[in-house]
């Protein structure tokens, strides 16, 4: 299977989780288990983890009226996973990636 880490998920409360309880929310493949999951974020991030939560948000769906008739569609479903980490661990998002955006920006020719 691929990989079932998708992105972090960062928001005000996310963020709170992480400094006040050590979780850590990440947007995952709506196919992924707990347990793989936890690989995954062992294997990336090299830390211990002690427990998976994951909640299913199912897409809303979407009328638009146009002068042809009404458009329907659907908002994609997605997956939401809350990682507990094992006391005195921690992830840092960011790391290696603000050398790699840095190039990435000077390079433009």
């Amino acid at each position: 299977m691929r990989n079932p880490l998708q992105q972090p998920w960062l928001t005000e409360k996310s963020t709170r989780l992480t400094e006040q309880k050590g979780q850590y929310v990440f947007k995952v493949r709506n196919g992924a288990s707990k347990s793989d999951i936890k690989a995954a974020v062992e294997a990336k991030f090299g830390v211990d983890v002690a427990s998976v939560r994951t909640a299913n948000y199912i897409g809303k769906s979407k009328r638009q009226h146009t002068r042809k008739g009404l458009i329907e569609g659907k908002k994609t479903d997605w997956k939401k996973a809350v990682v507990t980490l094992k006391d005195g661990q921690a992830i840092d998002y960011y790391a290696g990636s603000s050398a790699e955006g840095a190039d990435k920006k000077t390079n433009k020719g």
